[in-house]
């Protein structure tokens, strides 16, 4: 058997390392913690299926990346009592809205969890494994500064006995470093306008408050490559630093820029819903903006984690071709249906152009990072 499935989850927080928290459901029957999951249902594409399970299952809607996270296996128990196995493909479902009332709330119990409460929770262990990556706290953990800059200084302690030395070379950190705190803060900028935009695209009253704060995001986002350049002028860098420096950042200013751009065009159109296909864009912007927000604080031990960067900045690719194949179908369909009147493909074409360049900022990050990962790990 075949079935699809959402990872529903929510960031608690703005920074790129908020807690992440997973929902999961109880199963009619057995009890057991399970993620909204079913079978494929004719006309719908799979992950539009898999966001409709949520809805009737746990009472959320949100935005579903088309992309799968992954996939694992379970026993599927039939009414005709045989054991069968299932293969579940999983999309990763960010929730924007729990409802109060839904399909089949008196048949389930819906809980949030944190990443490794849910790993726990669930029988499967493939499922587990995909939940406990869907954060990568580990690799954040290595990342942090606190654990850097304790192991270098117990290693120079141990091996030379310079510790004045280190501390006066770490006191030059601070002016030096904080390039990372601020490519960090840059990443919180993208995942939160992306969740604004996906908001926008779903529709509903707060139209003009989502266009808003993509803007606002949009000019915290200038202020933090505005300080990054002055930073750069300042301190002392070889030029490959420099230029390295200088594309990373820019690559995600740009991405901020492009949403704003979406955003600008949906207010001088009035656009007030979006195509099932922009709907799918927005979605892929979320995860795309999720994986770079882990992605970054990895470059502080960029030579430990290369391979996961490499994962993520391979996703962020696959995911960008994959929007260009939703980009082509949206347009086909409505040049096709809106053959008598011109002016609505041409806004229409013109939502699906800005929102792919969203998506095409993702992958030229992603290709900046990959490049630093080539260099220095």
């Amino acid at each position: 058997m075949r079935q699809i499935a959402v990872l529903p989850y929510r960031t608690l927080g703005a920074s790129v390392d908020a807690p992440i928290q997973i929902l999961l459901i109880t199963s009619r029957q057995s009890r057991r913690w399970v993620i909204p999951k079913g079978g494929l249902m004719k006309g719908m594409a799979p992950h539009a299926a898999a966001a409709q399970e949520a809805h009737e299952e746990a009472g959320v809607r949100g935005a579903t990346c088309p992309v799968p996270l992954g996939s694992y296996r379970y026993r599927k128990q039939r009414a005709s009592g045989a054991s069968v196995w299932a293969d579940v493909d999983v999309y990763p479902f960010s929730v924007t809205e729990e409802l109060d009332t839904w399909d089949e709330q008196h048949q389930r119990e819906r809980r949030w969890f944190s990443l490794a409460d849910a790993a726990k929770a669930v029988d499967e262990e493939d499922l587990r494994a995909l939940i406990r990556s869907f954060g990568a706290s580990e690799f954040r953990a290595a990342a942090s500064p606190a654990r850097l800059f304790g192991a270098v200084a117990g290693t120079v302690a141990t091996k030379t006995g310079i510790n004045t030395m280190f501390a006066w070379f770490q006191k030059l950190l601070p002016e030096q470093g904080n390039f990372f705190d601020l490519f960090e803060r840059q990443a919180g900028t993208l995942v939160a306008g992306a969740d604004a935009l996906a908001r926008l695209a779903q529709g509903g009253p707060g139209r003009g408050q989502h266009i808003r704060e993509i803007a606002e995001r949009e000019h915290d986002a200038d202020d933090i490559t505005r300080e990054v350049l002055q930073t750069v002028r300042r301190s002392f860098l070889t030029p490959f630093d420099r230029s390295a420096i200088t594309g990373l950042i820019n690559a995600m200013d740009d991405a901020i820029d492009e949403m704003q751009q979406v955003a600008n065009a949906c207010d001088l159109y009035e656009v007030v819903t979006f195509e099932p296909e922009m709907i799918d864009m927005a979605a892929i912007i979320v995860d795309a903006a999720r994986l770079t927000a882990e992605a970054i604080p990895l470059l502080r031990k960029i030579g430990d984690n290369g391979h996961r960067l490499h994962e993520l900045t391979e996703r962020l690719v696959r995911m960008e071709g994959h929007a260009d194949e939703i980009h082509a179908a949206g347009l086909k369909r409505l040049f096709k249906a809106d053959l008598s009147d011109p002016m609505h493909f041409f806004v229409r074409q013109e939502m699906f152009k800005r929102l792919e360049r969203v998506v095409d900022r993702f992958e030229d990050l992603a290709n900046e990072i990959d490049g630093l990962v080539i260099d220095h790990s």
